[in-house]
């Protein structure tokens, strides 16, 4: 398990223009090499509104196939969300190729209702772990950060990603929860969220981040559309571990979902 770089891509992303997104995207990976990990926003070719889906990929569409072709080329894995369309209907899914352009994929599961996102898209019923270099790493969306339950340590990760397109209003919750998780679950956190301004009016303050174990604040992209590089430090996960073990006495649950009530 060797030391991990990872690149924060924080974007402003261009509403409803997958192409203009995925060309802005390219320079901003091309800037930002070398690095082993590469993390984009949420719906990184569309940006998230009521309209988006006009623009849904399937697997085998453009945004996939970039993808692989981006990881490949940098010999990185590189994960972010697109708008999906399947035969059963609409996912928000988090895509993660490897460098070897092997793609996997995780389903958004807490689906932001206030704005009408449960009522477009299909809930995710997995929760997704991905080895990578050794380590291993929980795969999240935006609104899954207030959740703490599924994202909950249970010995099967070393750190969690999250990537969003989290509103300027609540910018405060995203800084204090992905603290919290990084605290609570003694793992790193990485925080990657858009930047700029929507063509529906709603305004993005970034704040892409890397959190330590500890919950110190090891990289902050700040507001501006920027690539951010920070160091996951194996030693320092493994040190923190086995000094403050409260692992060791976490309760034990399992997950129900609400229809099964």
């Amino acid at each position: 398990m060797d030391d991990l770089t990872v690149c924060l891509v924080q974007s402003d992303i261009v509403s409803d223009n997958p192409a203009a997104n995925l060309q802005q995207l390219q320079a901003s990976l091309a800037a930002a090499a070398p690095f082993n990990l590469a993390v984009l926003p949420e719906v990184f070719t569309t940006g998230f509104h009521p309209k988006a889906r006009q623009h849904a990929e399937e697997m085998s569409g453009k945004a996939c196939g970039w993808l692989q072709q981006q990881a490949q080329q940098y010999g990185a894995a590189i994960t972010g969300s697109v708008v999906m369309k399947t035969p059963a209907g609409f996912y928000n899914r988090m895509l993660w190729a490897n460098g070897d352009g092997a793609l996997s994929h995780y389903d958004k599961r807490h689906l932001f209702r206030m704005a009408g996102e449960h009522e477009r898209y299909l809930m995710g019923q997995r929760r997704v772990i991905m080895p990578y270099r050794g380590w291993r790493f929980l795969l999240q969306v935006c609104y899954d950060l207030r959740f703490p339950v599924f994202s909950r340590n249970r010995g099967d990760y070393d750190a969690i990603v999250y990537v969003a397109n989290w509103p300027e209003a609540r910018h405060a919750h995203w800084c204090s929860l992905l603290k919290a998780r990084a605290i609570e679950n003694l793992s790193y956190v990485i925080g990657v969220n858009r930047t700029g301004e929507d063509t529906y009016g709603q305004a993005y303050a970034g704040g892409s981040v890397i959190f330590a174990p500890d919950g110190e604040l090891l990289r902050d992209a700040g507001r501006n559309a920027t690539c951010v590089n920070g160091v996951l430090s194996a030693a320092r996960l493994h040190e923190y571990r086995q000094s403050f073990p409260a692992h060791l006495d976490a309760d034990r649950f399992s997950l129900q979902d609400s229809s099964d009530n």
